[in-house]
């Protein structure tokens, strides 16, 4: 089969395109034809070496949609879709035409949706997931303000209704716009500045947000001012340093709580956990499907990378044969 194989880290020129053999399922395990896998950040910085517990030699990839050919007879046949946090790391993962995973990472594709738009959900439906959940969106009517709408903050924007609030603003630079969001209903605040940010949140909710979801990791520190008491900041994201000058007095005087999410710490069965009801809430037209995909052939996989390092924002999806 055809895969996307690295040996070594530091550089994209490791990235190969190669002929490997065809994953022989253990015990417990499916064989997936892979029918198409997302691509993400985090796969590109896997090969740059970002990530410590990556073995090699690896094939890179987290999010898949496909059909099982081998495995549990009640699964063989049927359409699945999957992401986890081995895929790509410790395990090889989903730019092949074919992978090897535990029966019980398995989750039914949406029907809904083709197989690269499901592929192209994995990890950023299963981060916002994680973070509005952890964030207490659980509790009804929550006020949210989610800040950058790129590929993890469009999801949470379309499933915060899933988990119980309307009441959802919508923080974003000019130059991130889109006609699309501006028709959406949602309002908007421009981000410019941390005052201005805090105004704009408590013009849109008297005494602030209940959460706050940064997906950029550059207004943790404004977001404190946003909150309402007891209030919850979510983020994914830091400045390459990793430091931000948090407002430690303001945090603690309105008992607010930070809290970092980490898609890595989800293994494959617990995020066939989260796709569940994901898939059950596009199938009943609960959310929107995702945003249009870009495919491109399997062997395309190494241009791809360096368009997505380069700074592309385009979602890539490699679409098999």
């Amino acid at each position: 089969m055809k895969a996307l194989r690295f040996d070594r880290f530091g550089s994209l020129d490791a990235l190969q395109v190669a002929d490997v053999p065809v994953p022989v399922p253990c015990e417990n395990e499916v064989l997936v034809r892979v029918r198409a896998a997302g691509v993400n950040p985090s796969d590109v910085k896997n090969v740059l070496g970002r990530f410590p517990h990556t073995s090699l030699p690896r094939t890179p990839g987290r999010d898949f949609a496909g059909v099982v050919e081998k495995g549990p007879e009640e699964w063989v046949g049927r359409e699945v879709w999957g992401t986890g946090a081995e895929l790509g790391f410790a395990h090889d993962g989903t730019h092949a035409e074919y992978l090897a995973l535990p029966a019980d990472g398995l989750a039914l594709k949406p029907q809904s949706l083709s197989f690269p738009l499901a592929a192209s959900c994995g990890v950023p439906y299963t981060t916002a997931w994680t973070a509005l959940r952890r964030g207490g969106l659980v509790v009804a009517d929550r006020r949210l303000v989610v800040i950058g709408v790129g590929a993890v903050g469009s999801a949470a924007i379309a499933l915060a209704g899933v988990l119980g609030t309307t009441r959802i603003v919508a923080a974003v630079r000019e130059a991130d716009l889109t006609e699309s969001l501006r028709s959406s209903g949602v309002p908007i605040i421009l981000l410019t500045d941390a005052k201005a940010f805090a105004s704009g949140v408590r013009t849109h909710f008297e005494g602030g947000a209940d959460l706050i979801f940064d997906t950029t990791g550059f207004w943790v520190d404004a977001a404190v001012g946003a909150i309402a008491e007891f209030g919850r900041i979510t983020t994914i994201a830091a400045p390459k340093d990793g430091h931000v000058n948090l407002p430690l007095l303001d945090l603690y005087r309105v008992g607010g709580v930070l809290v970092g999410v980490n898609s890595l710490i989800y293994d494959v069965e617990a995020c066939a956990g989260m796709l569940d009801p994901i898939a059950d809430a596009f199938d009943n037209d609960e959310i929107p499907p995702p945003k249009p995909v870009t495919e491109v052939p399997l062997e395309n996989g190494p241009s791809v990378y360096r368009a997505i390092e380069a700074g592309s924002t385009e979602k890539f999806v490699f679409a098999m044969p």
